[in-house]
């Protein structure tokens, strides 16, 4: 049997995030280690708070470099908000924070926009720019999701740039390569959509 680990770092929505792979019977477990990777068909990283701080606690809980290694092998991985921010080289957020690295480029802080406040709080829509990413299965383009976040993947034109949104500009909020997905805004938040689109990651692993 398929089973998706959530990865336990010490921060992020890890109850709302396995509560809602609970309500869709998905055969997911909380793993606090990264030998307990050996178990699992699929992984997820959840995310909030600050991208400094979620870089170190991954550090200390060991997970930087098996995380990579499992991305490297072209394993289904399915980064959830700052799970997303993580997969670059850093963030204006903390400047002297490393990422994972797996995807080139700083995420940045959303402009001062009139009429904008930051963090982006609130429901906003995706613009599918590849609708064959599988996370898009069963789910209508420019459908909104809820969003909570200051700072944004400024790669709108690359190819793996899946789904769009636009806040004072344009920035990936899906990315797709490979078998890995991440998405910025909160499926688990998000209503029949966003379980859709965790429903569509598990039937990738």
């Amino acid at each position: 049997m398929t089973r998706i680990g959530i990865i336990d770092y010490g921060m992020g929505n890890l109850g709302s995030v396995m509560n809602a792979c609970r309500f869709l019977k998905l055969p997911a477990e909380v793993i606090t280690a990264p030998d307990q990777f050996g178990a699992c068909n699929a992984l997820i990283l959840p995310g909030v708070g600050a991208f400094g701080d979620c870089m170190a606690h991954l550090r200390d809980h060991g997970f930087v470099e098996p995380v990579r290694e499992w991305i490297a092998a072209d394993r289904p991985f399915f980064g959830i908000c700052v799970g997303l921010q993580a997969l670059f080289e850093g963030s204006e957020e903390s400047p002297d924070a490393e990422g994972l690295g797996v995807l080139p480029g700083i995420v940045k802080r959303f402009p001062r926009t009139e009429g904008l406040k930051v963090p982006q709080i609130g429901w906003s829509k995706v613009r599918q720019q590849d609708p064959k990413c599988p996370l898009f299965k069963g789910v209508p383009d420019e459908s909104y999701f809820y969003f909570v976040h200051s700072y944004y993947a400024d790669i709108a034109r690359e190819a793996y740039a899946a789904g769009i949104t636009q806040y004072g500009v344009d920035y990936a909020s899906v990315v797709w390569k490979g078998r890995m997905l991440a998405v910025q805004f909160h499926p688990e938040k998000s209503q029949k959509l966003g379980l859709q689109m965790l429903r569509n990651f598990a039937s990738q692993a």
